[in-house]
C-alpha cells in the first residue's frame, strides 16, 4: 500500500513536471517556447481566453484558430489549465572560445615616390584690351549709332517734306482743273446769252421790216 502511494505521488509529480506550461496564466513569451505555436498563435491563445475566459481543459486550446489536433499533438503533454507554469533551466552558453588574433601582416615595402614632374610654363594670358581701347571704341559705337539716328530722321523729314509736297501738288491741279472747268461753263454760259441776244435783236429786226412793208 505504501508502495502504492509512493508510485501515485511520482506519477503526478512527473505529470507535472511535464505539463510545465499552464495555458490561462503563461505569458506570450512561454507559450511561444512550446513547440509549433511561435508568436502569432501565442498572442491567439491569449486573446481567445481574454475574450473566452480561461481553458477548461488542455483540449479547448484547439478552439483558437490557427491550432488543430496536429499542434495539439506535440504540446498536449507540455500544457495544463492549472498549476504554476515553469520554465526549464536552458542549459548554459557555451563559453566562446577566444578570438585567435592573426599575426600582423607585414607592411608592404615603401615604394619610393615618383619624381616631382616639372610645373608647366606658364602660357602668357591674351592681351586684353586696355581701358582706353575699350573707351574708344565705345565712343565710336555711340558715334556711328548718333550718326544712324540722324541719318534716319533726315530721310523721314524729307519723306514728309515729299509728300506735303505731292499733296500740295495735287491740291493746286485739283484747283486748277477746277477754276478752268467753271471758266469754261462761264464762257459757255456767256456764248449763249450773246447768241440768244443776237437772235432776239435779228428777230426783233425782222418784225420791225415785216411791219414797215405793211404799212
Amino acid at each position: 500500500m505504501k508502495r502504492l502511494l509512493v508510485a501515485l505521488v511520482l506519477l503526478v509529480v512527473s505529470s507535472f513536471a511535464i505539463a510545465a506550461v499552464n495555458i490561462n496564466t503563461a505569458t506570450k513569451e512561454q507559450l511561444d517556447a512550446l513547440p509549433g505555436i511561435g508568436p502569432v498563435k501565442a498572442q491567439a491563445i491569449i486573446d481567445y481566453r481574454g475574450a473566452n475566459g480561461p481553458f477548461k481543459t488542455p483540449a479547448d486550446i484547439m478552439k483558437v484558430k490557427g491550432i488543430k489536433e496536429g499542434e495539439f499533438a506535440k504540446i498536449k503533454d507540455q500544457i495544463a489549465v492549472s498549476g504554476a507554469t515553469s520554465v526549464a533551466a536552458s542549459p548554459a552558453p557555451a563559453k566562446a572560445e577566444p578570438a585567435k588574433t592573426a599575426p600582423p601582416a607585414a607592411a608592404p615595402p615603401a615604394t619610393p615616390a615618383p619624381a616631382a614632374t616639372p610645373a608647366p610654363a606658364a602660357t602668357p594670358a591674351p592681351s586684353a584690351m586696355s581701358k582706353t581701347d575699350e573707351s574708344k571704341s565705345a565712343k565710336d559705337k555711340a558715334k556711328e549709332e548718333k550718326a544712324k539716328k540722324a541719318a534716319d530722321a533726315k530721310a523721314a523729314k524729307e519723306k514728309a517734306r515729299a509728300e506735303k509736297a505731292e499733296k500740295a501738288e495735287k491740291a493746286r491741279m485739283a484747283k486748277e482743273q477746277s477754276a478752268a472747268k467753271e471758266k469754261s461753263t462761264s464762257d459757255k454760259d456767256a456764248k449763249a446769252a450773246t447768241d440768244k441776244s443776237t437772235k432776239d435783236k435779228a428777230s426783233a429786226d425782222t418784225t420791225k421790216d415785216k411791219d414797215k412793208t405793211t404799212k
